[in-house]
């Protein structure tokens, strides 16, 4: 057994979202603890599996399971299947007799009973039983010429049985010696279109359960042996045959009456039948058809194809006696409408089994009591007022006075506002209930609060490097600013000396921010009109700048400064102080 613990969703029960829909108390764990929801509130998604010991010996195993399940979590199990060595097996031979079947009938007669007794090895209570089958005794299926009824053979100066779409011939016995009499009594038929009747013959060998002889508790396999495809429904028509088959039984002496009145069933028809007698069917075929049963093999999801010579029929039905194990994996989607209803009980049982595993599935859907002392989904105290206002309330069937009604809407209101709930929720009896959003919680006392109204970075709420809380994005660990879009990191910043920002600046959302706006480059490493640059020649720019209108002055500068060669506008290459 194994448990499927997904513990994505919380479930809390501490009265901390004040006048919030109860549906917004089931949140994410991050999200509830954000909001002062402490651990000692929430409550999580356990599953529980109990198996029920089995006491007797039984195919199916276990026999009893109870699970319980929150929504979005699911359970799985495993189910073993074993054949016991003394229950009991009912194995029908269902056999095509046309003429094409002379080889492998004749190869039948002398091996079926020596297969059956080597069945009886895993099985010491197997009963057998035989019918035989070839089409529909009509036109264009058979010859109808008179010559042709009696003995579809008479051509090949051969004396074989008429055309028949199902003879029951033996029921269930356990009598082998029986058995084998009547397969070596067995002769071909003959017909005249390559499909068999083959669907006919199974539908009156399934639902004909009292002259086949099925017994209630045994393992029911039915086998078919043929070498060619068989008809389906609707192929009747061209014999005029429109009814559809009705899924009964019609055997009249042990011979199929409704052969030529009704139309071949359909394969879901069948797969229904075979389903509900707990029948499950094995086709043995000829590997020239195994494809055309294949197919139909994927529809049934009771039976079992295999492409046979007669030595290896053994191999193929002790398939049925191997042990096997089902992992089977149950989930619970969402909780019923009704939070009181019963368990749901789930019957597992393999086809061709009169045992089944009970599985009895609990839904969780409520919280328990805790700290708080409110249970589950209680409700709040009604309104209280006055019994002989004539004003309803249909949602409590309580009735109010004016001045209560008056009362509890100015309790719903923040100061010197005149809307209920910040108008987003409901006034209901004087507290809000908020509304719920598509962008996400609404909450507080007025509904005032929510978890969407915080600035946005890159089109996303608080950059998704933060929650919103109250309006105001409380960001990660190594993130600030209001959107939570500023790293607090510091590498991006430190200059190759080792220093931030060369010693010159500091580091802001990871970039260097200058102490001097002379200061420039990425880590404010460049100042081309520092001290060490230009202080040197000041005077003697100021000098020419601020006295260069007459020649006296103009000696003087040149005299203590080198001599002013010319103005220019063009300053690229140089470094401007």
């Amino acid at each position: 057994m194994n448990e499927n613990r997904t513990h994505v969703i919380r479930f809390e029960f501490k009265d901390f979202l004040k006048g919030a829909l109860p549906s917004q108390r089931c949140d994410l764990l991050v999200n509830l603890r954000s909001r002062g929801c402490g651990p000692e509130f929430t409550e999580q998604n356990d599953v529980k599996v109990e198996v029920n010991a089995t006491i007797s010996s039984t195919q199916v195993t276990p026999k009893d399971i109870s699970i319980t399940l929150r929504p979005g979590t699911n359970a799985s199990f495993i189910v073993a299947v074993n054949q016991l060595e003394r229950y009991p097996v009912d194995l029908y031979y269902l056999v095509d007799v046309s003429a094409s079947m002379q080889e492998n009938l004749d190869h039948l007669k002398t091996v079926g009973v020596a297969l059956s007794l080597r069945m009886m090895e895993r099985s010491s209570d197997l009963w057998l039983g035989f019918g035989s089958f070839v089409d529909k005794p009509v036109s264009p299926y058979i010859n109808v010429h008179p010559s042709k009824i009696n003995n579809p053979c008479s051509d090949y100066e051969i004396r074989c049985r008429p055309a028949h779409g199902f003879h029951h011939v033996l029921s269930m016995t356990g009598n082998m010696s029986e058995f084998s009499h009547v397969i070596k009594r067995q002769r071909i038929s003959g017909n005249m279109d390559t499909p068999e009747g083959g669907l006919d013959a199974m539908m009156q060998a399934a639902v004909c359960q009292k002259a086949v002889g099925w017994r209630p508790e045994a393992k029911h396999l039915l086998l078919l042996m043929t070498d060619q495809p068989s008809h389906l429904a609707l192929d009747s028509r061209l014999a005029g045959i429109v009814v559809p088959h009705d899924g009964l039984c019609h055997l009249e002496n042990n011979v199929y009456t409704g052969s030529t009145r009704m139309d071949h069933p359909s394969v879901g028809q069948l797969s229904e039948k075979l389903l509900e007698n707990h029948i499950y069917s094995i086709f043995a075929v000829e590997k020239q058809q195994y494809h055309w049963y294949e197919v139909m093999d994927t529809t049934h999801t009771h039976t079992h194809t295999h492409t046979h010579t007669m030595s290896t029929f053994d191999q193929v039905l002790f398939v049925f006696f191997s042990q096997v194990y089902f992992s089977i994996t149950i989930g619970l989607r969402s909780c019923p409408e009704d939070v009181e209803s019963e368990d749901i009980t789930v019957m597992v049982r393999p086809i061709g089994y009169n045992e089944s595993t009970v599985v009895r599935i609990r839904s969780k859907c409520q919280c328990r009591c805790g700290l708080t002392g409110r249970c589950q989904d209680d409700k709040e105290s009604s309104c209280a007022g006055s019994q002989t206002s004539t004003n309803q309330r249909s949602d409590h069937g309580l009735t109010v006075d004016s001045k209560a009604e008056a009362q509890n809407h100015q309790n719903c209101r923040a100061a010197e506002s005149d809307v209920d709930c910040s108008g987003r929720g409901v006034c209901d009896c004087g507290k809000c209930l908020c509304e719920e959003s598509r962008l996400g919680t609404i909450y507080g006392t007025y509904c005032e609060i929510d978890d969407f109204s915080c600035p946005y970075e890159g089109g996303i709420l608080c950059g998704s490097r933060g929650v919103c809380v109250s309006g105001e994005c409380v960001c990660q660990d190594g993130w600030t600013g209001d959107s939570c879009s500023c790293s607090i990191s510091t590498p991006s910043c430190q200059s190759p000396d080792g220093l931030i920002c060369s010693g010159r600046g500091r580091c802001v959302c990871g970039q260097c921010v200058c102490d001097d706006p002379r200061h420039s480059g990425d880590f404010c490493e460049r100042c081309p009109t520092c001290v060490s640059n230009c202080q040197p020649h000041w005077k003697c720019v100021d000098c020419h700048i601020t006295h260069g209108l007459t020649q006296k002055e103009v000696g003087r500068c040149n005299h203590t400064c080198a001599p002013l060669v010319d103005y220019t506008d063009d300053a690229s290459g140089i470094n401007l102080c």
